[in-house]
């Protein structure tokens, strides 16, 4: 158990929470907080939508822990909110609900395009509606209430957009800083920590990484490569072909003292998702050790990554070196559920075997396979994993008989 201090519509809360349970369910099991509906359980229809430190969320996928001092509210919070009660009318007025199970979820996100978008048409109504799901209505009498809400308060001169103080993703409590700090900070030399995060729209401290540390998902990874160890390491040190024997990795922009920015594509099924952000290495040449941290932002999902990778080389033999490395990442947004996934730990031991031919390849002189290069194709090496794991319970099976 771990204890999480927080603020819910107005109410300071500290409880005792699992590492765990998401924000959903602590909502309703712990708070009695019913008004946020739990639809899918995997971020995708959005009933279970609520306000954390004012940017919409799916509580299914957002762990309680991470929200620590986070300002959360439900639609249970917005009881007393003009906007929301002029929103509820609407929907009445409009017949824009039937069963009532997506409404809480709907609400929310309506009033997040009615305050943060007054200029709003009804193509971008329905774009920014397209993460809550609706099986009653066909959407109609739902985007008809948010244009009369929209249009009300144009008339009534209340029509200026919302400006959220807080930045980071969603799901994340971010410290709040004033303009004059924000500013200072992004002009000021700073070290590697604490420099701001690649059209992120956000600061990264060294506080953002140490709850990566404690909090992310490790992984433990060895390899080893015929070559030795001062090859190794002098490869390592060259970013633009590190990131070419990454499936899906590349550099948009050329490596300068240790940092640059750069991408990775990843392929879920027919979605094939960015993220774009920036890498930066700290090396420790008398040791044969490196520190890497990246993040990332896919604009599409609005899902966010951060990772530190630890690793080491030794010397196995005059022909031979071992690289160690320790793999510890965090999902925010959509995407968060795929950290939960069993299989990742296959996953990623198929992503560092793809890894370590590549690098032995690139030692060697030899092409990197196109395949390999192009977009990480997640349920691809997913369902490779998976196999290999499935191949291996039937090799002890029948070693045993």
């Amino acid at each position: 158990m771990r204890r999480v201090s927080l603020t819910v519509n107005g109410r300071n809360v500290q409880a005792e929470v699992e590492p765990r349970r998401n924000l959903g369910d602590f909502l309703r099991e712990d708070q009695f907080l019913t008004g946020t509906h739990i639809g899918c359980e995997h971020g995708v229809c959005g009933a279970c939508t609520v306000l954390i430190d004012g940017s919409p969320a799916r509580s299914c996928i957002t762990y309680a822990v991470a929200c620590e001092g986070a300002e959360i509210t439900t639609i249970e919070g917005l009881d007393d909110d003009p906007v929301a009660a002029s929103l509820r009318e609407a929907f009445s007025a409009n017949h824009a609900l039937q069963c009532g199970y997506c409404t809480p979820g709907m609400l929310i996100s309506a009033r997040d395009i009615v305050t943060r978008l007054p200029q709003a048409d009804e193509a971008r109504i329905r774009l920014e509606l397209s993460g809550n799901l609706c099986r009653c209505t066909g959407y109609v009498g739902i985007v008809a209430a948010i244009k009369d809400v929209l249009a009300s308060r144009k008339l009534s001169g209340s029509h200026a957009a919302l400006l959220r103080a807080r930045l980071g993703p969603v799901g994340a409590h971010m410290p709040t800083v004033s303009q004059d700090d924000l500013k200072s900070s992004r002009q000021a030399k700073t070290a590697p920590r604490e420099r701001p995060m690649a059209r992120l729209g956000t600061v990264l401290t060294a506080t953002h990484w140490k709850a990566v540390e404690s909090e992310g998902v490790e992984l433990l990874q060895s390899f080893r490569v015929p070559y030795l160890r001062n090859d190794v390491w002098r490869f390592f040190d060259d970013l633009d072909r590190v990131a070419g024997c990454m499936p899906g990795a590349r550099l948009t922009r050329p490596p300068q003292g240790g940092r640059a920015e750069g991408e990775v594509n990843v392929k879920l099924g027919p979605i094939v998702s960015v993220f774009s952000g920036f890498v930066e290495i700290e090396r420790d040449a008398d040791n044969f050790r490196g520190i890497v941290r990246g993040a990332g932002r896919d604009a599409k999902s609005a899902s966010n990554a951060r990772v530190l990778i630890a690793y080491r080389i030794v010397s196995l033999s005059e022909a031979a070196s071992q690289v160690d490395i320790s793999v510890k990442f965090m999902l925010t947004g959509a995407l968060a559920q795929f950290s939960r996934s069993g299989l990742v730990k296959d996953v990623a031991d198929h992503l560092t075997s793809i890894f370590a031919r590549n690098l032995e390849a690139a030692l060697s002189g030899a092409p990197i396979a196109r395949d390999d290069r192009r977009v990480l194709d997640a349920g691809a090496v997913a369902r490779a994993a998976f196999w290999t794991r499935i191949t291996a319970f039937f090799r002890r099976i029948f070693a045993r008989s």
